[in-house]
């Protein structure tokens, strides 16, 4: 039992990285990644998020809609006539705020950075998916081969009831060894029960991953290459990471997106302004000696903000971007770390299993059948027990 488990891992860590071809009526690794790439559920989902996120820029990055303006200033209220007073006036105009310069630009950064921040999640869910996928059906792979092999176990034991039958019915063998027989072959039909449980269940996970029904079921190849690929040292694998990984992409925009939150922080102590320009329509005539229509105005007002509180709202704004900044530049390290573990771990495993693949194929896989057929013909001439066979 334990030789069987340690098989189980050896095989599920190094079929993963195997190449695979099958049949066209056969799930291939290529067509099950690639159909989980386009059907997956989540995929879409994150794509919506970033494709919605990627509409942000521009509308940060725009000045705020201006402002129309009607307006009846100092009509009389005894008569409500327009004539009558000469500073009554019917307004139009129109006001339009400008940020500070550098304001909207820094606006637009952040977004920019937080919608790249999200395409790069997508590729990290990509990533995670066709990881998944290879697990599921590498898993699948395994457990099909181990139900093939139950099965030759299940006729080899079948063999060996018939042997130590007939042995006991001529009298040079034992019922102990009939009954022995019969528990072996019941534990091996256990063992192929419990197998095509887990089976079912990785091909419900696999079926999931491609957004197909979960009761379809995959046929595989039952033939695989197994030229175990070479990987690139480890500090390789680390830049590459660097410069690839989606996830810490990810966090490297959010930083980024941090950096320019806080140079927005500090451009707070700046004022905002806003232009209006109004016409005020006069009716009605001057009085003497000028005589004459009212000539109508025109008004030009600046406005600016005053940051007088800049103590406790900008100073404080500046204090939360610098945090958040730190925080991210702390997750951006944090993940780095995460993700040289992840390597140096893989490759320990990828050495450490590529020895026991070595030591089954050429060691302990012909070493127990030598031992099997040598122990089978040893019982049936009275040499061997049947607890040691």
């Amino acid at each position: 039992m334990k030789v069987f488990l340690k098989s189980i891992k050896v095989l599920l860590i190094l079929l993963i990285i195997l190449p695979v071809r099958g049949f066209a009526n056969e799930l291939s690794l290529e067509n099950a990644i690639n159909t989980a790439l386009k059907n997956n559920p989540s995929i879409s989902k994150l794509q919506a998020r970033y494709k919605a996120l990627s509409e942000l820029p521009s509308q940060a990055g725009s000045l705020p809609d201006p402002m129309l303006m009607l307006n009846a200033m100092n009509l009389p209220t005894d008569s409500f006539d327009t004539k009558q007073e000469p500073m009554t006036q019917m307004q139009v105009g129109v006001g339009q705020a400008f940020p500070f310069p550098g304001k909207l630009g820094l606006r637009k950064e952040v977004k920019t950075y937080q919608a790249l921040a999200a395409s790069y999640s997508v590729d990290e869910l990509k990533a995670q998916i066709v990881s998944h996928v290879k697990q599921s059906w590498w898993q699948l792979f395994f457990l099909d081969r181990a139900i093939e092999v139950i099965n030759n176990n299940q006729e080899l034991m079948r063999e060996l009831l018939d042997v130590a039958r007939k042995k006991y019915e001529v009298g040079k063998g034992l019922q102990q060894d009939v009954l022995l027989a019969q528990l072996e072959l019941s534990k091996l039909l256990d063992k192929e029960i419990e197998l095509k449980g887990m089976r079912s269940h990785t091909n419900i996970k696999l079926n999931i991953l491609m957004d197909f029904s979960p009761n379809k079921n995959n046929i595989l190849p039952k033939k695989t290459n197994e030229h175990i690929q070479n990987v690139d040292n480890e500090q390789a694998l680390y830049l590459q990471a660097e410069q690839h990984r989606g996830k810490l992409l990810e966090k490297k925009q959010l930083q980024e997106a941090a950096q320019s939150n806080l140079k927005l922080a500090k451009k707070g102590y700046y004022p905002d302004f806003k232009v209006s320009v109004v016409y005020g329509d006069r009716r009605g005539e001057n009085p003497p000696p000028m005589r004459g229509d009212r000539t109508d105005f025109l008004s030009v007002m600046l406005n600016a903000t005053m940051p007088i509180y800049a103590s406790s709202k900008q100073s404080r704004e500046i204090c939360q971007r610098a945090e958040e900044l730190a925080s991210s530049k702390y997750a951006v390290h944090d993940e780095l770390n995460n993700v040289k573990a992840e390597i140096a771990m893989a490759l320990t495993d990828l050495a450490q299993f590529k020895e026991q693949h070595l030591l089954f194929k050429t060691g302990i896989v012909p070493q127990a059948q030598q031992t099997v057929s040598s122990m089978l013909s040893a019982y049936q001439v009275n040499k061997v027990d049947f607890l040691n066979l």
